[in-house]
């Protein structure tokens, strides 16, 4: 695929020969070139290039020379075009220091300095070692360059936009690690070099702590730790290596040569923009190291990309999910009610998933408020498309919720508005299918008024995302309970629910196995539903995809119809395509239905709401996402 901002990062556990820089340099250099070959950023351990369990070997003037001057020879066989951290014991100005390098394009750009130094329990560095507190000079000379040195030192690649910062080891395990401060620097690679011994529960608790500090600094985390071939004196270490990026974990490996992952910098670009309190503290007197690499204009990507990103993996955690996310949009509702003194609502049921999920919610929020379910007036209106499969659902199901049902046809309303409007109803175009949704909602506000009650909003995210929905008929209510539900998880709420409750299980099944539809024309032969729409629209499954990924991160049309490909292998690409320039079509053509939609609660990370996410006008031109969407 295309490169986009993808940065590919290696995070790597070298055998180590314990006082052997020679040995352990030949060890780093064949890693290096087992590496793909447009990686761009590698980090290894702790004092890779000597061992990090020397002891009193640290104080061998021999092994202090040859370490430094093994750092030298691998700027120099480093291959080009490859960003390289290494760990290292140096003496400056008569102190001894645990120190990174940054390698690239056979030069040392930049040494960091570890500032906490660990003494206690296991931990003995302190013995040894002086902390960067303790610096009293900027720069030293190795090689013949003069190389800044500091706590306090990024590394800024101007090509791709990546700014690394290095913590060791400690430096992440305090109140405040390093790294927070790097990231307000600018830093959104952060590195650790790291030699951490493996006890019990201890890999979880180091997992955590990793996938928290990228969450919490918006950036990637590449964490490399030594492995068993250290001493085993006392202790075992981990050789367990992690990239993170944003509190997501993108690869993992346990005393492996290396791990390989591709970081997208323009997410976390992008969440810097979004969620910028979180960056307002800007932090000085950071050395800045500016280095161009060569950009490479594909990538051989690596990443999952999840076909449904509303929805977890996990059974177990998809069912809390789905479960968690019903209890919120019950308990919206419930507020509501209460709020306003009302225990009347008014809801259409169709037999399909939407307002099968609504009237749940009514379910739920009237348990919450101690209401009786004969205040939720449940409505059924079958129209001219109407199947028996359907209408028997909706009924099954308000029975057994024992809520005030009643039916309603349109059909005579609805023919008596053709007439008034001159319309032909053997003319089954646009105005044949609004006109229904308009009469239909036209009941439900009158009940609403009759009991002195609300109309519960029936619409999901994915309908308003494409405009599915009829201006001032479905599209309108006076409080939208599904407002910020895609409908994949629509389909997975209704689905744990039966896995929840027996009575109602067959039925929410049956509903959810039903197909999507409007049912606003007329039936097939066999009296089953002949409008359907994901045949019109294309596959929710692909809408929702295209919805996140715009929405969540705002990425541009190419960038998500090729993680699209990578997502959804075995769909075709034509029908791919297809489904996303009606996405892009219908989003900006149908803005000014979600620039008036009614009160809704937010149940994720994506909402519609013009009083709170997305603010746009409805006239914005579609011609830059279109121009791109010409070239797929």
């Amino acid at each position: 695929m295309h490169r986009f901002q993808y940065y590919k990062v290696a995070s790597c556990t070298p055998d180590v020969f314990i006082g052997d820089p020679d040995a352990n340099k030949k060890e780093i250099l064949n890693i290096i070139h087992s590496l793909d070959s447009d990686t761009q950023l590698a980090v290894f351990p702790e004092l890779c290039i000597s061992g990090y369990t020397c002891q009193d070997l640290f104080y061998e003037d021999i092994l202090l020379k040859r370490s430094k001057q093994v750092l030298i020879e691998l700027s120099y066989e480093i291959p080009e075009n490859l960003a390289v951290v290494l760990g290292l014991p140096l003496v400056i100005q008569n102190k001894l220091y645990n120190c990174a390098a940054f390698v690239f394009n056979h030069k040392i750009l930049g040494i960091y300095v570890k500032t906490y130094i660990p003494m206690y329990n296991e931990f003995y560095e302190k013995r040894w070692f002086s902390s960067s507190k303790d610096l009293d000079t900027d720069s030293i000379c190795l090689d013949g360059q003069i190389v800044p040195v500091s706590n306090k030192i990024l590394f800024k690649d101007t090509t791709t936009d990546a700014v690394t910062g290095i913590e060791i080891c400690e430096d992440l395990w305090v109140t405040i690690p390093m790294s927070s401060y790097h990231a307000l620097a600018g830093a959104n690679i952060l590195v650790n070099p790291s030699a951490s011994n493996d006890v019990i529960a201890k890999k979880e608790y180091r997992t955590g702590l990793i996938l928290n500090q990228s969450a919490r600094s918006y950036a990637a985390y590449i964490y490399s730790s030594c492995g068993k071939e250290e001493s085993t004196s006392d202790l075992v270490f981990s050789g367990h290596d992690l990239i993170c990026e944003n509190g997501s974990l993108l690869k993992e490996g346990v005393n492996e040569k290396f791990i390989i992952g591709e970081i997208d910098i323009q997410h976390l670009m992008h969440d810097r923009i979004h969620f910028k309190t979180s960056m307002e503290e800007c932090m000085e007197d950071y050395i800045i190291v500016e280095y161009e690499s060569k950009p490479y204009s594909s990538i051989q990507c690596t990443r999952s990309f999840n076909p449904y990103p509303f929805v977890p993996k996990d059974t177990k955690k998809r069912i809390e999910r789905c479960m968690d996310i019903l209890h919120i949009q019950a308990q919206g509702l419930a507020t509501r009610l209460k709020k306003i003194h009302c225990d009347q609502v008014v809801i259409g049921i169709s037999g399909g998933l939407d307002s099968t999920l609504a009237l749940l919610v009514c379910n739920e929020a009237y348990k919450i408020n101690g209401y009786d379910n004969s205040g939720i007036h449940a409505i059924t209106m079958p129209g001219f498309g109407t199947t028996n499969r359907t209408r028997s659902n909706a009924q099954i199901l308000m029975d057994l919720l024992h809520v005030s049902s009643e039916e309603i046809s349109i059909v005579s309303g609805v023919n008596q508005h053709f007439k008034d409007i001159h319309h032909d109803p053997c003319v089954h175009d646009i105005t044949y299918e609004n006109a229904q949704a308009r009469q239909r909602t036209y009941i439900l506000m009158d009940l609403a008024n009759k009991y002195n009650g609300i109309v519960v909003g029936t619409g999901d995210l994915s309908e308003l995302a494409l405009g599915w929905c009829t201006y001032n008929g479905d599209h309108m209510s006076m409080y939208a309970v599904n407002a910020s539900v895609p409908k994949t998880l629509v389909r997975f709420i209704v689905e744990s629910y039966a896995l929840k409750d027996e009575t109602l299980s067959e039925v929410l099944l049956d509903i959810c196995d039903t197909p999507v539809s409007p049912e606003l024309l007329p039936p097939d032969a066999s009296g089953k539903i002949a409008q359907k729409t994901e045949e019109v629209l294309g596959s929710y499954d692909l809408h929702d995809f295209f919805l996140y990924h715009m929405l969540r991160y705002h990425e541009e049309p190419l960038k998500i119809y090729e993680s699209c490909l990578l997502a959804f292998k075995d769909i075709k690409k034509e029908t791919i395509q297809k489904a996303i320039h009606t996405f892009y079509h219908r989003f900006f053509t149908q803005q000014f239905k979600r620039n008036c939609m009614p009160d809704g609660i937010k149940v994720g990370s994506i909402c519609f709401s013009p009083r709170g996410d997305w603010r746009m006008p409805s006239d914005a031109s579609s011609n830059l996402w279109k121009q791109q969407l010409k070239d797929i």
